[in-house]
């Protein structure tokens, strides 16, 4: 197309329904009036990117203000959503001018060591540095084909509304937050987005429901579900859908997985939300019936790369150089000294001292979260050991006691 000029401007607040139309064409999906106001509280115009061709919105990427709980610590990371190009403008190289953009605007800003997504195509995002961090379960589970032990505790169970009841899912939650890697936080506004219950997006289900477990020092979990009835010729077959089960201790989540698996004329559960590590395969009796798969979640992309490697904690002591390369973002090239103490405290800083790995700033995001091993990647031909022994040393310090537990898309 001669004389194709697009132009990449900052967002506005007015340019939410035409961007909406525009995700909604790229997606596969249109959205209702009530989507677009669900998905415009969030929107965030000033972090937003649009690209137009003589006045039509034709590409957009975006990032939310958010933190992400990563191994021991809380940290400020740039949420990318929202990114996508219309279908008479692809493979135009729009996409990579938005996302190199974004990078060098979230690096220059100084707030946010990190980014986090996740990935509509995987072959997609790591050109522009990002690794896939963490993976996600996914349990199809057969109701009655399992068991769970008896329950324990002097808890009880009282099913609440779920947007009635922010204040009791908020202090759960924050409760929990500093130690569940992969957890974003959640102020009121972004309670009510993922409490948010357009009938649009049921498919057919019940609306949101909410269980409280609670005890007399108050609520210590709650379990989140919708259910969708379905009828055949054997009888009921109603299907429980799981939105998120938060529990602070093993009273509590036993008590809310035993709830949501036993709900009356359903015979199936699915959880699209689990831990790769979730407990509950070490609680019922038959795991295979859980029906368990691997999908990919979170994908991390180092934007600061000393703050980054300091502002998580590690598992074991370190002192080691990294030789990392960064086509996209050159102050995160060059060799870097990561130290850790005994207590998992880290420093960061740039060395001429001969380098004992050597990787790009994609594994170090892949390794980042605590749930892939640098010794996999190593095994993978992408990252090379220059001193023996470096390798298992990096490995040791950068896993994590818990895997990472992604709870919700954004």
């Amino acid at each position: 197309m001669d004389g194709f000029e697009p132009t990449i401007r900052v967002g506005t607040a007015e340019d939410w329904d035409t961007i909406s139309d525009l995700l909604g064409r790229v997606f596969h999906h249109t959205p209702s009036r009530e989507e677009r106001d669900i998905e415009g509280a969030v929107f965030e115009p000033e972090r937003s990117l649009v690209v137009e061709d003589a006045g039509t919105v034709v590409g957009h990427a975006a990032a939310y203000t958010r933190e992400l709980t990563v191994p021991g610590a809380i940290v400020p990371a740039a949420h990318v959503t929202a990114v996508g190009v219309a279908p008479t403008h692809r493979r135009r190289g729009l996409l990579t001018r938005m996302m190199h953009r974004q990078l060098r605007e979230v690096a220059a800003a100084g707030r946010e060591p990190i980014a986090v997504l996740w990935a509509s195509e995987t072959r997609i995002y790591p050109r522009f540095g990002y690794g896939p961090a963490a993976q996600r379960l996914l349990m199809n589970v057969m109701t009655r084909e399992i068991q769970l032990p008896a329950a324990v505790g002097d808890g009880r169970l009282r099913l609440v509304e779920p947007l009635a009841s922010i204040a009791e899912l908020t202090k759960v939650y924050e409760g929990l937050r500093a130690t569940r890697t992969g957890w974003s936080n959640r102020d009121e506004r972004w309670w009510r987005f993922v409490l948010a219950d357009p009938a649009s997006r049921r498919e057919g289900a019940t609306a949101l429901q909410g269980v409280v477990y609670e005890t007399a020092d108050g609520p210590t979990g709650y379990a989140l579900w919708r259910t969708k009835s379905r009828w055949n010729d054997h009888g009921p077959d109603c299907e429980v859908r799981v939105r998120e089960v938060v529990a602070a201790d093993p009273e509590a989540y036993l008590a809310l997985w035993r709830f949501v698996l036993s709900i009356d004329l359903a015979r199936t559960a699915t959880v699209p939300y689990a831990a790769v590590d979730e407990p509950l395969q070490y609680l019922v009796d038959e795991p295979r019936r859980l029906g368990s798969t691997l999908a990919d979640a979170l994908w991390i992309r180092i934007v600061d790369l000393p703050r980054a490697l300091t502002a998580r904690r590690y598992a074991a002591p370190l002192d080691v150089v990294l030789d990392v390369t960064d086509p996209l973002l050159a102050p995160n090239t060059g060799r870097w000294r990561l130290t850790v103490d005994a207590s998992g405290k880290a420093g960061c800083a740039r060395t001429d001292d001969a380098a004992d790995l050597a990787c790009t700033v994609r594994e170090l995001g892949t390794a980042y979260l605590g749930a892939v091993s640098p010794a996999t990647l190593g095994a993978a031909g992408a990252v090379r050991e220059l001193t023996p022994g470096a390798l298992q040393a990096v490995s040791t310090a950068f896993r994590w006691h818990l895997l990472p537990n992604p709870t919700e898309m954004f």
